[in-house]
């Protein structure tokens, strides 16, 4: 199969979809790979490491599309990608379409097959393709958190982990997740008072054990969360139902309870985001403010610390690619029910249930 991996064209994203040692194993196992030039600057890679890997370097993304059977990306594509893709390639990258309605139309009408890595499940129900950016962007949360509540960043001038005879900063994660684990992780080792809510008690059990002594769990009814929010200094929202928006589950009423200087972190923001007063920002300008509340709501927040993101997601999608790349689209679904659950988009309609669900478009099972 020829596999074609374009520039990443998002806002301050740096990542690629596919890093030379990727494409060596592509190679190796019989295929062609075509890379965009300067395709991996972002984590400084240039063109030759791409071509000693085995690689041709085309000069466009129109030439990488045109010369390729599946697209290996890392964001959604944007307009100008999507009006490139045919029926004939495959798609394979986060789409996040549950918040995308345009982007989900666009898909559609180009007939392509497109697979999002963020619906892709395992055996035990968890998410492979997302966990390694969830990983990423849960302690990056709090590192973005603590920076943001420094007066001159326009916080509250909290220390995360306080000093001895000053409390630490109380901080409040939403979903008991990868991302809100990781996030308690980061959070702990900051010597912050966490709270971690959720609405599965087995899932809080096991945080409970896990962390012992060193974090709070707490049952996420409504009542909580708004108690929550008012005390707490930082606000992490973890919350993901797959290929669903994400619920709202902290409002304008209760943003107004909040300590001025106080800051939320939105992980969710991809899929929508879990407060109601969030939306999209960039690396460009991350943050906004509202009722004195600080939001930081970047939806590629992992596109900050390229290196490490595009390598962690290469561990966990290579796999699929070699197999898709192998036995082609439909044989590998086939095969994996659970890649077919990544399954979208494809001859113009909605694969997943979902997202047809969460855009009011007809849900077509394959």
């Amino acid at each position: 199969m020829r596999v074609g991996v374009p520039k990443e064209i998002k806002n301050h994203e740096y990542r690629v979809g596919l890093t030379p040692p990727s494409v060596a194993e592509l190679v190796a196992a019989g295929h062609e790979v075509v890379v965009e030039t300067r395709a991996g600057s972002g984590i400084d890679f240039d063109d030759q490491d791409y071509v000693a890997a085995g690689a041709r370097i085309m000069g466009s993304a129109a030439e990488v599309f045109a010369n390729a059977d599946m697209i290996v990306k890392v964001k959604e594509p944007q307009p100008g990608e999507i009006a490139l893709l045919e029926s004939r390639h495959l798609l394979f990258t986060y789409l996040h379409l549950a918040a995308d309605k345009p982007q989900a139309e666009g898909l559609m009408k180009s007939g392509a097959t497109c697979i999002a890595y963020e619906t892709v499940t395992a055996r035990d129900g968890s998410l492979p393709l997302l966990k390694p950016m969830s990983e990423v962007a849960g302690r990056m949360s709090i590192q973005v958190g603590a920076h943001y509540l420094e007066k001159e960043q326009g916080g509250r001038g909290v220390l995360l982990g306080g000093v001895p005879g000053v409390a630490p900063a109380r901080v409040a994660i939403l979903g008991g997740g990868v991302a809100g684990v990781n996030a308690a992780q980061m959070a702990v080792g900051m010597r912050a008072d966490v709270t971690i809510y959720d609405i599965n008690m087995a899932r809080l059990a096991e945080l409970d054990m896990f962390f012992s002594s060193q974090i709070k769990t707490a049952y996420a009814s409504k009542a909580a969360i708004a108690a929550a929010v008012r005390n707490a200094h930082l606000v992490i929202g973890a919350v993901l139902v797959p290929g669903a928006a994400a619920p709202k589950l902290v409002t304008r009423d209760m943003l107004k309870t909040m300590k001025r200087g106080s800051v939320l972190v939105d992980i969710a923001i991809d899929q929508g985001g879990c407060f109601e007063t969030s939306r999209a920002t960039t690396h460009d300008n991350p943050v906004f403010e509202v009722d004195g509340v600080t939001h930081y709501c970047v939806a590629n927040m992992p596109g900050a610390v390229a290196r490490t993101s595009a390598f962690a997601l290469n561990n966990a999608t290579l796999p699929f690619v070699l197999r898709l790349a192998n036995l082609g689209a439909d044989a590998a679904m086939a095969a994996d029910a659970h890649l077919a659950n990544g399954l979208n988009v494809s001859g113009g309609k909605i694969r997943h249930q979902a997202v047809a669900e969460a855009l009011d478009l007809p849900f077509d099972p394959a």
